[in-house]
């Protein structure tokens, strides 16, 4: 009974019961292929709980394929007024954007771009830079996700270090740290990747703080399952299926690929481009199937834009948020807009010289 409750295979029968329920709903058969790639790939995670399952623990795993079903079937979207939380939340966002765009970077490409990567706004790029991001296969840096919150989410945990790793310490630092992600999800609309990406920073602080491990299967099995009870009609949501097939990849197959490195030192750079390597295939190879279904394409340089910038990405927007930091509070070292800038013009023109 104990393996019938545990968390994996629970998640698993109440998403396919959701996506049942979604499906039966819509009365929209072009999206049953985009449906059934979740349900089909979701047991990878509990597999092994599955086929250990005792007698009478099916009836608990009907119960939430049932449940999933019912709630799917029987949602009413809702559309409500905006909260006031979330209109405080969008007038902190347009202050950020006007914040950027008034910082003294001498990079045109620079202001949009930063504004993309921290807020979701990309009307301010140029068709020429949103041609280089989609025709290198790095449209998903653009659009906000679990990419960059967890980037934000380094920052903010070496920024709190300071405080202590004292038993209150770590609890302020963990409230903090989940707090900022939090309002970070509100201002940028609360997508479903970005509400993916929050969920997991909420729980890896509660397991920490609880004392307990964090099993990775479980985090993101337990993320989906709350993310479905919140709101079941998310699973139409394209962004939706896509970060958690991402996230499935990172989690059963990107173990398997990083092992495949021949032992040696921990900060060898071959294994560390080994490891970008092992990633990007790990996503790719579950998330193509889908993408490919909705698109009809697959993007051939996947493996070089993930190596070459992701890594410029993310030194970039420690330097970003370092110089609005500073900036914000009245002082700002020429340097680092500078190198902001600088960075800003490599990502653009690395991603020019692969889509061309």
């Amino acid at each position: 009974m104990a393996e019938a409750k545990s968390i994996e295979a629970l998640s698993v029968m109440f998403t396919a019961g959701v996506a049942v329920g979604a499906t039966v709903s819509s009365a929209a058969p072009w999206f049953l292929p985009a449906i059934l790639l979740p349900i089909v790939s979701a047991p990878v995670f509990c597999f092994p709980v599955l086929r250990r399952v005792k007698a009478g623990s099916p009836i608990i795993l009907l119960a939430f394929l049932t449940l999933g079903i019912f709630v799917s079937a029987s949602a009413v979207p809702f559309q409500g007024e905006e909260s006031f939380l979330e209109g405080i939340a969008m007038e902190s966002a347009s202050a950020l954007k006007a914040f950027i765009s008034g910082m003294p970077f001498k990079a045109d490409v620079t202001s949009p771009l930063l504004t993309a990567l921290l807020t979701g706004d990309r009307s301010g790029l140029t068709p020429d830079t949103v041609q280089a991001f989609r025709g290198s296969g790095a449209s998903h840096i653009l659009a906000l996700s679990g990419l960059h919150m967890g980037i934000l989410y380094l920052i903010l945990d070496k920024f709190t270090l300071p405080l202590g790793k004292s038993r209150k310490a770590r609890w302020a630092r963990a409230a903090l740290v989940v707090s900022a992600a939090g309002w970070f999800t509100l201002m940028t609309g609360a997508g479903p990747s970005i509400v993916r990406a929050f969920l997991f920073i909420l729980i890896g602080e509660i397991c920490t703080l609880s004392g307990r491990r964090r099993k990775p299967s479980r985090v993101l099995c337990l993320a989906l399952l709350v993310q479905l009870v919140i709101n079941p009609g998310v699973i139409q949501n394209l962004g939706f299926q896509l970060s958690y097939l991402a996230m499935a990849g990172i989690v059963t197959l990107y173990p398997v690929l990083e092992k495949w490195y021949p032992e040696g030192s921990r900060f060898n750079p071959l294994r560390k481009i080994w490891q970008m390597a092992a990633i990007a295939i790990s996503c790719q190879l579950f998330t193509g199937p889908l993408a490919w279904i909705k698109f009809g394409t697959f993007p051939r340089h996947f493996l070089l834009t993930n190596i070459m910038a992701i890594p410029i990405v993310t030194v970039l927007m420690w330097f970003a948020v370092i110089s609005i930091a500073l900036t914000a509070l009245g002082w700002c070292p020429c340097f680092l807009i500078t190198i902001t800038d600088g960075l800003s013009r490599l990502l653009v023109w690395v991603l020019t010289v692969i889509s061309s």
